[in-house]
């Protein structure tokens, strides 16, 4: 599995054959990538923000997944004609890989508008086998937090059940989990490396990342902490 992090929440990742890129928005410091020279399979939107749906217009003929209200808000609004309605908990196959969608804590106006929602705001743990209840140790598992404040649900179901093995984790602060609740999120998810994301895209999230780094060691767990540059790949 290779992950790619180009700035705030976009995350290109390829499952074997299968590529999936998960809340397109370009319009970031930390990328110079232009974003029509990316040929996803699917397009994976976490909630109906403006800087997590910025460019679903640029993946028309791309099959987009997120909640049911979300993607008819695409088909009306951006003309996506692939779409895939699905909901927290769910588990859809998309070729290579499966996508477990899973609540987060956040709002969701579509483009922060209070006038129209785009349903319960979500992250996604892709994995290369279906999750089970019955451990896999040959199974690779990337999570994809979404937007979020610290939820026990990182403790008590994903981390335990869904087993990623790395987790990037929004640490902007102000308006989703800063660097120390990220860390605690790490240590409850139980995975590997931890990545920071949703930061230094404008000045009230700018962070300094040491203190991810800091904060993701002084939990004594294990987790690596993996600070990427934009447009940098990490192969899982």
């Amino acid at each position: 599995m290779e992950l790619t992090w180009y700035g705030h929440s976009t995350w290109h990742v390829t499952v074997d054959d299968t590529d999936l890129l998960i809340d397109p928005f370009f319009g970031n410091p930390k990328t110079d990538t232009d974003p029509e020279e990316l040929d996803p399979d699917y397009v994976l939107l976490t909630h109906g923000h403006a800087d997590h749906i910025g460019d679903v217009d640029r993946y028309k003929g791309t099959t987009v997944v997120a909640t049911p209200e979300l993607v008819e808000y695409c088909e009306d609004n951006f003309g996506v004609q692939d779409t895939i309605g699905m909901n927290l908990g769910g588990t859809v196959e998309l070729d290579d890989a499966f996508v477990t969608m899973h609540r987060s804590d956040h709002s969701n106006g579509i483009e922060t508008s209070y006038g129209a929602t785009g349903g319960m705001p979500a992250g996604y743990v892709v994995s290369d086998t279906k999750p089970t209840q019955v451990s896999d140790a040959e199974s690779t598992a990337f999570y994809h937090a979404g937007d979020t404040g610290l939820m026990t649900e990182m403790r008590e179901v994903i981390g335990p059940y869904l087993e990623p093995d790395a987790a990037a984790l929004p640490a902007g602060d102000h308006f989703t989990m800063g660097p120390m609740q990220a860390a605690i999120a790490a240590d409850w998810l139980d995975v590997d490396y931890a990545f920071p994301m949703h930061y230094d895209t404008m000045p009230v999230i700018e962070i300094d990342t040491d203190d991810f780094v800091r904060e993701v060691k002084a939990t004594g767990s294990g987790v690596e902490p993996v600070v990427l540059e934009g447009d940098e790949t990490f192969e899982l």
